[in-house]
């Protein structure tokens, strides 16, 4: 009873659910007026997927009610469905007899109709391995216009970097979050729409969602839901490779899913691959709570015993009193291919966010800022960092984020071609602000100036006149680095002294 938007059906309670097929049910509704169905009530089939929609309309006239109220004679009919056509969801037949629309044969309609959407999905999805992905962006009061957008394009380039495509990108302006869904009722029977549109198999959220959010979300959308943290912990777990990052990934991954656990119901089954399901020692949900949390525990001891072998190791190196130096800086910014051109090394490198995790540490002579002999340094190439890094990521990386504390001094390297380069400065600055020892002297160095403008320069110039410019791809600027990493050394010994 109701119109076919109020009485819908979850998507994952439907009969059956896919891409090519129709669910299986046909609805049968009526209306007083006599138009053909509203946008509403065709938006709901198609979220739906139903086999048909029949459309059933008053003439207005008719026996009179005791008490009044609505009365009539069926007057005419409309037949809806969907259609596997890139520019239409569905089609309305004219208003059509009833004893034309009981001649139908809806067996082979919905037959043929499925053929059709078989054929359609073949030739739509070519590569099922990678996750599609539509992305939703929610715009509230406190964020600017202009890092609304780069969030947007960060995430683009997380997903991706993540293994997965970006088909669409819906975005929704709100003066705060909805409470349940994070974006309106509308909004999510826009998003179910077009997911079915483009075929996509997984929703990406430009924030972080609570739980409830998310079980919310998956039972009206019917697929898999995600958000921002998520996708970051997804590329964590793929590009670990020592024994400490994989404990510190799976410490993270499951910091985050305990919360999660309770009401998941169908998403149990989100261990069956893509986006948010992989990782190192992967452990199953289903598992009990306690279990969990002793493994957490477990974990913990793990990356604190991790944490005292790099102190013996620093200490170590401070007996010998060689200076270190840790490269920090927003993800992406040419950290690993600084130190392999500046010591040969030959650390992974890729135009990817988050392309190493393991901190690398590698020797580099350079000449003493006072005597210039010949003097060794210590470099570390440190994790990248990145706007509102989860606070599960700040605490499993600890060990990691160490170096940054722990060593003499740092390079802080800014990727000068991204064009929100001067808002990655203030969250580097401001994830720095927040360690609890507060790290030493740092050295601003902008890299790939290769491939910036003339004016980008001249605003990066006035705004840093200390820094350093470089290009690390095309060994530009490296003697200055290298001249001016010696007096921050000497500065930063001298100050400690």
């Amino acid at each position: 009873m109701g119109t076919p938007r109020q009485t819908q059906i979850p998507p994952l309670e439907l009969p059956r659910y896919g891409a090519e097929r129709l669910s299986g049910i046909r609805c049968l509704a009526t209306q007083l007026k006599i138009e053909p169905p509203n946008e509403a009530a065709l938006t709901a089939m198609a979220i739906q997927r139903l086999d048909s929609l029949v459309m059933i309309t008053l003439s207005g006239a008719g026996f009179e009610r005791r008490g009044g109220g609505a009365t009539g004679y069926v007057k005419h009919a409309y037949l809806a469905h969907l259609v596997p056509h890139p520019e239409a969801n569905w089609t309305v037949s004219p208003p059509t007899d009833l004893d034309d629309l009981a001649a139908q044969d809806f067996l082979d309609l919905v037959e043929n109709l499925e053929a059709e959407f078989e054929r359609e999905y073949v030739a739509q999805q070519v590569d099922r391995d990678h996750d599609q992905v539509l992305i939703v962006g929610l715009m509230t009061d406190e964020r600017k216009s202009q890092r609304f957008q780069d969030g947007l394009v960060e995430l683009t380039r997380l997903v991706e970097t993540a293994g997965g495509t970006v088909v669409e990108t819906l975005t929704q302006k709100r003066s705060r979050p909805h409470p349940q869904t994070v974006v309106g009722e509308g909004k999510v029977q826009e998003i179910a729409l077009a997911a079915q549109t483009v075929g996509a198999n997984l929703i990406a959220f430009d924030r972080d969602l609570h739980p409830a959010q998310v079980r919310n979300l998956e039972t009206q959308i019917g697929i898999r839901v995600v958000d921002r943290t998520e996708v970051i912990l997804d590329i964590f777990a793929q590009r670990a490779q020592s024994r400490a990052g994989k404990l510190q990934v799976e410490l993270a991954q499951l910091e985050y899913m305990l919360p999660r656990l309770i009401g998941r119901g169908q998403a149990m089954s989100r261990l069956g691959g893509g986006i948010g399901t992989r990782g190192p020692g992967e452990t199953k949900l289903e598992t009990e709570r306690r279990g969990i949390q002793r493994r957490i525990s477990r974990l913990q001891q793990e990356v604190n015993q991790l944490q005292a072998h790099r102190s013996r190791l620093r200490q170590r190196r401070q007996h010998r009193e060689v200076p270190s130096i840790a490269i920090v800086g927003y993800t992406n910014a040419g950290k690993s291919t600084l130190l392999n051109t500046l010591t040969n090394a030959e650390v992974y490198t890729a135009d990817q966010l988050f392309a190493t995790l393991d901190p690398t540490t590698r020797r580099l002579i350079i000449q003493d800022a006072v005597t210039q002999e010949p003097r060794s340094i210590l470099l570390t190439d440190t994790v990248g960092f990145i706007h509102e890094l989860p606070p599960s990521l700040v605490d499993a990386f600890r060990a990691t984020l160490e170096e940054v504390t722990e060593a003499d001094a740092l390079l802080h390297l800014v990727d000068l071609s991204h064009p929100a380069w001067q808002n990655q400065i203030r969250s580097v600055m401001k994830i720095l602000s927040e360690m609890p020892i507060t790290p030493g002297p740092a050295l601003v160095a902008f890299n790939k100036i290769d491939q910036v403008d003339g004016d980008t320069l001249a605003l990066a110039q006035e705004e840093f006149p200390q820094a350093v410019f470089l290009s690390a791809s095309d060994r530009l600027g490296l003697e200055t680095l290298r001249r001016r990493l010696a007096q921050l050394v000497d500065y930063a010994f001298s100050s400690w002294g």
